[in-house]
């Protein structure tokens, strides 16, 4: 009889990416089989767009982020929850965890098409339609990703965006597509690529 040997660092990494490669698919899959619009946005994205470049700039992320259209909601609670998800609202945010003993930062959650996810953002999230299949999902388009990463301008969010710099999908002349303030963030970024 062999000796099991528990997973140590990378090995523990790597079962955690997975992890969230295999939620992204099932919730994909999930709201695709029911013909509910979704793209993924988020980390998730990020990695997507930064792959078509180059795989070895890959940056994992531990959640998944969906945008949905809210008048499709029922639909979506439906379709999740019948992949084994369970919905639940947090703080005021709509996720669903991976089964009943999923946890909150390992869930899919929900931002909504046309919606600002918080006050303070400069721009709404995109519709559902401004997106394109990917190569396992339905993923949000590079301009409207763009834009989120800048609204929410968190230090993960400024990450991806120097990711993306980084590979050549954003460039100089980005600002001048962008709304003053955002066009603003993405300079600093563009002129300060390492932080």
């Amino acid at each position: 009889m062999a000796d099991t040997v528990a997973p140590v660092g990378w090995e523990r990494s790597l079962m955690a990416a997975e992890k969230v490669k295999d939620r992204v698919r099932r919730a994909a899959r999930a709201l695709g089989n029911a013909g509910i619009p979704y793209a993924v946005v988020g980390g998730n994205a990020v990695a997507e767009w930064v792959a078509r470049i180059d795989e070895g700039a890959i940056r994992n992320t531990r959640d998944v982020d969906i945008l949905i259209r809210r008048a499709d909601f029922d639909g979506v609670k439906a379709a999740m929850e019948a992949a084994g998800f369970v919905y639940v609202n947090l703080l005021d945010v709509d996720m669903f965890r991976d089964g009943p003993d999923g946890r909150p930062s390992e869930a899919v959650h929900l931002l909504y098409a046309g919606e600002k996810v918080r006050p303070d953002h400069k721009t709404r999230n995109p519709d559902v339609i401004d997106s394109e299949m990917g190569t396992e999902f339905q993923v949000v388009a590079l301009d409207a990703l763009v834009q989120m990463k800048l609204n929410s301008n968190r230090d993960k969010d400024r990450t991806h965006v120097r990711d993306m710099i980084g590979v050549g999908l954003i460039d100089g002349t980005w600002p001048a597509r962008l709304p003053p303030e955002l066009a603003a963030r993405l300079q600093l970024l563009l002129d300060n690529p390492d932080g």
